[in-house]
């Protein structure tokens, strides 16, 4: 009986808890909506979303070049990481000694704990320099990619490495035992049946690159512009929003909340598409 009573209210418990959480994001959601309405009404969806020039003291608010940032920025980060952090967790689940797996691991895990502040003051101090001898101010897309990569693969690594040591056993020995090697025992048998868990790391990593804000403040440039090149200065959305909230007011306060809007619905499109393609390699 009391097993019974507990199993109920544990149910119980969970369902309130995910009501509470989904009440939270409806009111969050129908707050920046609420505040970012009078920019859309005033602006215009459509000179909002691809106006190319963000000048709120003439009274211009294009955020095209912060969409353009935000995507360059995510996308040139998980083209570096997740081939770094799909290496990385074959090495750890499968080729690295135990002596070895047990120190690295918890080092790997530890540097997802590490505040977003500290990356961009370390890609302030070594990358920057570096990087302004190939030319321009240092302060690019280039400094920010390497910067969010660094952020991103700590996450992707620990799940995808979860992901493959949960893979049976007997697909190993059963590949192993019709002569495969242990390379292609790893790239035929392991990372297809850990495909899904590796996709699902790959939408953690890209949400965390898309909200990532102090860090690339610091790195990034935060020029309201089109990049050209690698070593140009960009914005991102988010950045867009730290860097400014403090002092808008009027039409300037409400563009900055519809920014955080379109973030939101950028965000939830994005891991729309990563789901569907998710569920894809599942029924694969």
């Amino acid at each position: 009986m009391s097993r019974y009573f507990i199993d109920r209210a544990s149910k119980s418990m969970v369902l309130i808890c995910a009501a509470i959480s989904f009440l939270v994001l409806l009111l969050i959601v129908a707050f920046i909506t609420k505040e970012g309405m009078p920019a859309f009404r005033e602006v215009g969806l459509g000179q909002f979303l691809f106006g190319g020039e963000w000048r709120p003291g003439d009274g211009q608010f294009g955020i095209l070049t912060m969409i353009v940032g935000s995507i360059c920025v995510t996308i040139g980060s998980l083209l570096l990481a997740v081939p770094l952090a799909i290496a990385c967790a074959i090495f750890l689940a499968e080729v690295a000694p135990h002596r070895l797996r047990e120190i690295c691991r918890p080092m790997v895990e530890l540097l997802v704990g590490i505040p977003s502040v500290v990356y961009g003051l370390v890609g302030m101090a070594a990358l920057v320099p570096l990087i302004r001898e190939l030319g321009g101010t240092g302060f690019s897309l280039l400094a920010a990619i390497i910067v969010l990569t660094a952020m991103v693969l700590p996450t992707i690594i620990c799940i995808s490495e979860d992901s493959i040591r949960s893979v049976p056993i007997q697909y190993k020995e059963a590949a192993l035992a019709l002569g495969a090697t242990r390379w292609q025992t790893i790239w035929h048998v392991l990372l297809p049946a850990a495909r899904s868990g590796i996709v699902a790391a790959a939408v953690l990593g890209m949400g965390r690159a898309i909200g990532e804000t102090m860090a690339m403040i610091m790195v990034i440039g935060n020029s309201p512009i089109f990049p050209s090149s690698l070593l140009d200065s960009a914005r991102t959305l988010t950045g867009n929003i730290a860097v400014e909230i403090a002092y808008a007011t009027g039409l300037h306060e409400n563009a900055l909340f519809a920014t955080g809007v379109v973030l939101f619905v950028f965000i939830i499109v994005l891991s729309s598409i990563a789901f569907i393609a998710r569920r894809k390699e599942i029924t694969r």
